[in-house]
């Protein structure tokens, strides 16, 4: 399975698009995706998992990111995040035109959007400044719209509070049979992590040999493909340990891990904490 390519339509009467759902409306939450648009998306409130690029990882009390051109993804909300609502903000990579674009007060402008080709989550301080006018923008005829946007792309540009998800280096901007070969490889994860998959299985699908695919993985995303399986389970259990009042145990298989054991030791080795440690801390910030 191909991630689906998203045809965005600017809104009316504006150069971007842009939409805020309620709760978990946004019913592209459950694809694995890509468009040439850059893409800020605003969770307000709530907890959930990210796949953004061969990054995954788990949320607490909101998110705010920022996605380059063409970086596959899926989306960000389900039944269960308990999100208040969600702004998607898409917009090509030149919509303010190139003179706009060249001038020296957009100059930080274009040095995000570059950063952003390997993924962005902002810090709760981030956050509070900017997500009030984010989703005020909902109430906005098309000029004032814009203004806010520069304004929040100027804050994100400034602050120092984010951090860059994917590797340094990392970039899926490849040629279109690699694009459709390591995406059918996210995908297959995505349906199967929570079974044995086998890397032989794996490298036949890709049509290579295991060695062949095992330095192809690595020099895509820079991690190997046990690494990448590993933390798309872990982030899994992250995920389950915050919604699910059952066992530690039943979480580690249901995440895919057969070994309890090995699950403790992975999970350490991720998070920096053992499984307990997390859910204990994790009451702390879910209400």
């Amino acid at each position: 399975m191909k991630p689906s390519f998203e045809v965005v339509e600017p809104s009316f009467g504006s150069s971007f698009y842009y939409s805020k759902y309620v709760e978990n409306a946004n019913n592209m939450a459950h694809l694995w995706h890509y468009h040439p648009e850059i893409e800020m998306v605003f969770v307000n409130g709530g907890a959930g998992k990210r796949q953004i690029g061969s990054h995954v990882s788990y949320y607490t009390d909101g998110d705010l990111i920022l996605i380059g051109s063409n970086l596959p993804h899926c989306g960000f909300t389900d039944t269960n995040t308990g999100n208040k609502n969600e702004t998607v903000i898409q917009m090509k990579p030149d919509f303010l035109g190139d003179i706009f674009l060249g001038l020296q007060e957009i100059k930080g402008i274009n040095e995000l959007f570059d950063k952003a080709k390997a993924g962005i989550a902002f810090g709760a301080e981030t956050m509070l400044k900017v997500g009030d006018r984010i989703e005020m923008m909902d109430d906005q005829p098309p000029f004032e719209r814009l203004l806010t946007l520069l304004s929040v792309l100027k804050d994100l540009e400034l602050t120092g509070d984010y951090k860059i998800l994917n590797a340094d280096g990392f970039s899926m901007e490849m040629q279109v049979q690699d694009n459709d070969r390591i995406n059918m490889i996210f995908n297959y994860v995505k349906d199967h992590y929570q079974e044995q998959i086998s890397l032989q299985h794996v490298a036949e699908m890709s049509s290579m040999t295991v060695p062949s695919f095992c330095r192809y993985f690595k020099k895509i995303t820079k991690k190997t493909f046990t690494h990448f399986v590993n933390e798309y389970r872990v982030v899994h259990a992250s995920k389950l340990l915050a919604e699910k009042p059952i066992s530690i145990a039943n979480i580690s298989y249901e995440s895919g891990f057969n070994n309890f054991s090995h699950f403790n030791k992975l999970f350490k080795e991720f998070t920096g904490k053992s499984a307990s440690e997390y859910r204990q801390e994790l009451k702390s910030v879910i209400k």
